[in-house]
């Protein structure tokens, strides 16, 4: 009886944890791909030949997550559920235990840009969970359909559609909720700023544009109207976008923006470079990190107003971005 009662509890904690924890993640996947990138590289794991399948890799294990999170609330294939959870949070527990104990990606996103915990905190955190499912495992027994089995199936392919669904789009455009300090809304300068008396490291640092004359960003900062052309690496970057993110420059500029191109690339011959993409504008240098973060988008907009950002958008959406 009482395992049991220990099984329900377990099956709705594990479940909405589980759900919340792939929903936040899912709405930016490209976040999740930067973590993996993090982990397989030569000063972490050193396996360096996964990192060009860190997106696929990403996008598999945010969607399994939440897909399992269903499974688990609906009834569906119990042991199946239970034991794929197990897998699943033993890969976190190892990625997490490493951080912890290496003091490696010191923020491994375990729930997106949504909530920050340290190593140790989410290493702990799945060594609850893991007890959980541990009781999961030896109660999976009293884990039955809520309504039926045709009914739980169906609510779980429909959540592995919708999951896919929008992994697609967020891919193809911008995340859907955007959690970080570079969200809509958001004041950069707000966002420098030390706490009084904390020695925590701001939510926006080692954002610049740093030119032959100095760091522009208080400048671009103290505009009414600028517009940041996004490229955390110009070799990388989509020649389609450029030209589509120069024509909504071309058409800011006519409207009275200024103009900032920042870019984490050494460029050789910045004039010849300008003139062959149609961006006779001002480039800075700025962190590759702090790029990724402000945009998932190489190349990507993002409109300032008095140093308040006002709107992102994906080469992708160029042709929709508002002035």
């Amino acid at each position: 009886m009482i395992l049991k009662l220990l099984t329900h509890i377990s099956r709705v904690l594990v479940g909405l944890l589980f759900i919340y924890s792939g929903f936040v993640k899912l709405v930016d996947p490209i976040g999740s791909q930067y973590k993996f990138e993090e982990y397989f590289s030569a000063s972490v794991l050193n396996m360096e030949f996964l990192i060009p399948f860190a997106l696929p890799f990403s996008i598999l294990l945010i969607v399994a997550e939440l897909v399992l999170g269903v499974m688990l609330l609906v009834g569906y294939k119990s042991k199946l559920t239970v034991w794929s959870l197990f897998g699943l949070n033993t890969i976190f527990m190892f990625l997490t235990w490493y951080s912890y104990t290496y003091n490696k990606v010191t923020d491994c996103g375990c729930f997106g840009d949504a909530i920050k915990l340290t190593p140790k905190e989410t290493f702990y955190k799945n060594v609850i969970l893991m007890v959980f499912i541990v009781i999961l495992i030896k109660g999976v027994e009293y884990i039955k359909p809520l309504i039926s089995n045709k009914i739980a199936s169906l609510t779980t392919f429909v959540s592995l559609f919708i999951s896919l669904g929008i992994s697609y789009y967020v891919l193809n455009h911008l995340p859907i909720i955007d959690f970080r300090a570079y969200a809509v809304g958001k004041d950069i300068a707000e966002g420098m700023k030390y706490q009084d008396g904390s020695d925590e490291i701001p939510p926006i640092h080692d954002f610049m544009i740093e030119t032959e004359d100095g760091d522009k960003l208080e400048e671009m900062l103290a505009k009414e109207k600028a517009m940041l052309i996004l490229m955390y690496n110009f070799d990388k970057t989509e020649k389609e976008g450029i030209a589509k993110v120069a024509e909504a420059a071309k058409k800011a500029k006519e409207q009275g923006y200024e103009i900032y191109v920042l870019t984490a690339s050494y460029i050789e011959d910045l004039e010849a470079t300008q003139q062959k993409y149609g961006l006779p504008y001002e480039f800075g240098f700025c962190d590759e990190t702090a790029l990724k973060t402000a945009i998932r988008a190489n190349p990507g907009i993002m409109t300032v107003k008095n140093g308040v950002i006002a709107g992102k958008w994906n080469w992708t959406d160029a042709d929709d971005v508002e002035l």
